[in-house]
């Protein structure tokens, strides 16, 4: 398996740049003045594709690499990947699952406890001079609050932890029950949004959850609800959540994702009882090392032997 050559769709940290150019001569299709072009020519050369959750790869790209034999790519999602024909040639795919878990559960923490003690508000009310006319308004308590979590994989089951430290009450909606899982249960989703104070979005994008979160969904959790999304911004239809939140159906949202990235609906940016972030729960030094080292594993572990370490 030496020698295989290797694209890069997009770049990351310099340092993974440097690494993937020195070590294993990936070549940069970023920055290819005509992609589709470059590939036309060359696309036969390539044997594995190294992406990321964000860069993906689009089902031409995939169909101008005839000789493609792997995937490897940086993050957790995969949803940017076109997995039925990578599942029909039989590519093997890998991310980086478990590197990112706390430190994505630690944002969603955050971004929870912004939103209900309304920190980020209250932080431009100060730099704003408003407290020299007047008290900051009251916000919600976070502690003994019900929180409902969608998707209790490796990250919800991290953010369950987490809020046992606040003697919160938790249920988790999946598509099925966790066996010997300590947290209700909620077959609906309607019902879960109905009884929790806060609404935690930790689960997989892609097709099966597109706008899982609805107007129903969001009427269901109300006027007093957050809703926090750290996990897909296709989960949530976003034309229904700025409604909601324009018309006061909504309390409030925190979130980290959006739907066109990275585009944000402009009536978000002038809504003070939402929190914006850009895309940046694993986004800490120690986090994004260990994923590029992971996926730098998978390519290595598939040169050395033709297998991946964390096959999707």
């Amino acid at each position: 398996m030496k020698g295989l050559k290797v694209l890069q769709v997009g770049s990351l940290s310099e340092r993974f740049n440097r690494r993937m150019a020195g070590e294993y001569g990936a070549e940069p299709y970023w920055k290819q003045a005509d992609g589709p072009a470059f590939l036309a020519e060359r696309g036969a050369e390539f044997e594995v594709l190294v992406t990321s959750a964000r860069f993906g790869c689009t089902t031409a790209m995939l169909a101008a690499l005839p000789n493609l034999r792997a995937i490897c790519s940086f993050g957790v999602g995969y949803d940017a990947i076109p997995l039925e024909p990578v599942r029909r040639r039989g590519i093997p795919l890998s991310n980086t699952p478990d590197v990112l878990n706390e430190c994505v559960a630690d944002l969603a923490m955050g971004l929870l406890i912004d939103g209900a003690r309304r920190i980020a508000e209250a932080d431009r009310f100060v730099r704003a001079g408003n407290w020299r006319v007047g008290n900051f308004p009251l916000a919600t308590r976070v502690s003994g609050k019900r929180l409902g979590i969608v998707g209790l994989g490796r990250i919800g089951q991290a953010l369950a932890r987490r809020s046992g430290g606040f003697d919160m009450q938790v249920r988790y909606h999946n598509r099925r029950p966790l066996a010997g899982c300590p947290y209700g249960y909620a077959a609906s989703l309607v019902e879960l949004a109905q009884w929790a104070d806060f609404l935690m979005l930790t689960c997989p994008g892609g097709p099966s959850t597109h706008h899982l979160v609805d107007a129903e969904v969001l009427a269901a959790l109300g006027p007093k609800g957050l809703l926090v999304n750290v996990a897909r911004g296709s989960v949530v239809d976003e034309a229904a959540l700025v409604a909601a939140l324009a018309e006061g159906r909504l309390g409030a949202a925190a979130l980290d994702v959006f739907e066109q990235e990275p585009q944000v609906p402009a009536a978000l940016l002038d809504m003070p009882n939402v929190v914006l972030l850009p895309h940046v729960g694993s986004g800490t030094e120690e986090t994004r090392l260990q994923m590029e080292e992971l996926v730098i594993a998978n390519l290595q572990a598939f040169i050395d032997k033709g297998e991946l370490l964390t096959p999707v």
